[in-house]
């Protein structure tokens, strides 16, 4: 396989959303804390989120002042990848088509402290259009970052510079719903972990794949904790 293998984990409520004020319910309190455990359990060398989770999980809405760093220019007109020389071996990778978003860290500064996430590594997936100021921004903070693709995201190139370049074997994707569907079509899945909270959604959630094609899986595990449902899925070929 030319890329790493992919497991969507995810906290779900009955209807399959996987946005929304459910998340902060009582009715999925105990759900939040069976997602956590699993992630922390399950072997990976980190984990893709797309801008939207990482601002709302780690940054905040915080954007550097660009104009205080002068633009990243490559040779031949040509973006070139950034790579730092101590590669931490754990990472979170954000898919940040346009570079919109703010660190303060070149490592994740999780506030609970939680070890399937803080001091991972922050590598940036980035498109042709990003300012090359923030460009300049992410080489002052030493974060690594690989272009894939012109104006949207090549998922499948990202894919394949994350394992040949960083060297990842197996990632954990965990949303959104918009950057799950990017994966989904592209049949770039092999495993689903779903936690389904005792909750249906409100009509502003967002379901688990955006703009989904039909594929087939494979049910391998059900578990029942604490009025909660635990499934794993692999992808059927």
């Amino acid at each position: 396989m030319n890329r790493p293998y992919i497991v969507c984990h995810m906290l779900m409520s009955i209807d399959g959303k996987v946005t929304g004020d459910f998340l902060a319910s009582d009715a999925c309190a105990a759900a939040c804390d069976i997602y956590y455990d699993i992630n922390r359990r399950l072997p990976s060398n980190g984990f893709i989120c797309g801008r939207v989770t990482m601002e709302g999980s780690f940054t905040g809405g915080w954007y550097p002042d660009l104009s205080k760093y002068a633009p990243a220019r490559h040779g031949l007109d040509q973006k070139m990848d950034f790579i730092v020389d101590d590669l931490s071996g754990y990472y979170a990778v954000a898919f940040d088509p346009k570079g919109r978003l703010g660190w303060k860290s070149n490592r994740i500064v999780d506030p609970d402290g939680d070890p399937g996430y803080d001091d991972a590594q922050i590598i940036e997936v980035l498109t042709e259009r990003v300012d090359e100021r923030y460009l300049g921004y992410l080489e002052s903070m030493e974060i690594p970052y690989i272009f894939a693709g012109e104006t949207d995201i090549d998922v499948l190139l990202a894919l394949k510079k994350l394992k040949d370049i960083i060297g990842c074997e197996t990632l954990l994707l965990e949303g959104g719903s918009i950057i799950n569907g990017a994966f989904q079509r592209e049949n770039a899945i092999d495993e689903l972990s779903l936690v389904v909270a005792p909750v249906v959604g409100d009509k502003d959630g967002k379901p688990l794949f955006y703009d989904s094609d039909m594929s087939k899986f494979e049910l391998m595990q059900v578990e029942t904790m604490h009025g909660n449902v635990v499934l794993k899925y692999k992808i059927k070929v």
